[in-house]
């Protein structure tokens, strides 16, 4: 039997993906744990972000920190378009207008009309050039065993997690702030906050473009080591980033990190477990059923979470959204 993929799920831990997730669900612990924002919309903002960066970068010839810029603008814009009509809906109904609005967005990116400037179905490629001439790091292998990259991969790794530690330390000195004992108010009871002459609004608002922001600086280190695809911020994206979220913790700032390394972890060990009972017919499955079968894992997973421990790992009780 062939285990190599205990070696490929250890490798997550440090891969992109994993550093893209963690960036984009502790955004969305902002929107979502500390302010009580049903945003369903977060990979929506990862796409406006990916496209600001990869359309500004490969198709204008923009430097890099423009082209960065410009994804932290279209997140923004993004924010206000989204926010204005919706943040004074209730919770459901603010869920069903970011989940279709994340969807028109990828819709309209795949219409054959904006082909000459977002590539269509076949996105875009070519956004590590930009960020591979500013490389430091001499061409090599680097690592020990298993965790060894070349110099480019290992400049996306160390620039990622460089990012999400000051992510974190942004957001956790932002909620021990005023502004974050405001956000958590509004979590609990928005009307006694609206009561002592708070903007509630306004708030939300900054919750949502701060949640956007991160969304959009995430998916610039998932798309530089690949390319820019608009099917991969569906709805999909968004169920991985709750289940990541909920996981580690949502009322906390480290718990969307910790959730990100273990679900990309486990949701990697379990694929190649899978294939493993596959291809050994252990179990009455084919390889075309095996995708469908690990996400109905990943539902029931987060439904698990939901029920049993609310709060995540590393969560206070007292703060879960959900009740056990």
């Amino acid at each position: 039997m062939d285990f190599n993929f205990i070696i490929l799920a250890i490798g997550q831990i440090l891969a992109p993906q994993t550093i893209a997730f963690a960036l984009a669900a502790l955004g969305l612990a902002v929107c979502f744990g500390f302010t009580g924002l049903v945003n369903f919309g977060q990979a929506g903002f990862m796409a406006v972000g990916g496209y600001g960066f990869a359309i500004t970068s490969v198709k204008l010839g923009w430097p890099l920190w423009a082209s960065i810029l410009a994804a932290i603008v279209a997140a923004v814009i993004f924010a206000f378009i989204l926010g204005i009509p919706t943040l004074r809906l209730r919770s459901d109904y603010l869920a069903i207008v970011t989940i279709a609005a994340a969807e028109i967005v990828r819709y309209t990116v795949k219409t054959p009309t904006l082909n000459p400037v977002t590539g269509g179905t076949d996105g875009i490629n070519g956004s590590s050039v930009a960020f591979d001439a500013i490389n430091p790091i001499p061409p090599g292998r680097y690592g020990i065993g298993i965790l060894t990259y070349n110099q480019d991969d290992l400049w996306v790794i160390i620039v990622g997690w460089v990012t999400v530690a000051v992510a974190a330390l942004f957001v956790w000195q932002l909620m021990r702030s005023p502004w974050g004992r405001i956000v958590r108010g509004i979590r609990e009871d928005e009307d006694a906050v609206r009561a002592l002459g708070k903007n509630v609004y306004w708030y939300k608002m900054q919750a949502l473009i701060i949640g956007g922001v991160l969304a959009a600086l995430a998916v610039i280190i998932n798309i530089v080591p690949t390319s820019l695809q608009p099917d991969n911020y569906g709805t999909q994206t968004t169920f991985f980033l709750f289940t990541i979220m909920l996981l580690g913790g949502a009322t906390t700032v480290l718990g969307p990190i910790l959730g990100s390394i273990i679900f990309w972890v486990v949701l990697s060990l379990s694929d190649g477990i899978l294939s493993l009972l596959v291809s050994n017919h252990l179990i009455p499955i084919t390889q075309v059923q095996q995708g469908p079968v690990r996400f109905i894992l990943v539902g029931i997973a987060l439904m698990l979470i939901i029920v049993f421990r609310p709060q995540g790992i590393l969560g206070n009780k007292r703060e879960a959204h959900f009740g056990a």
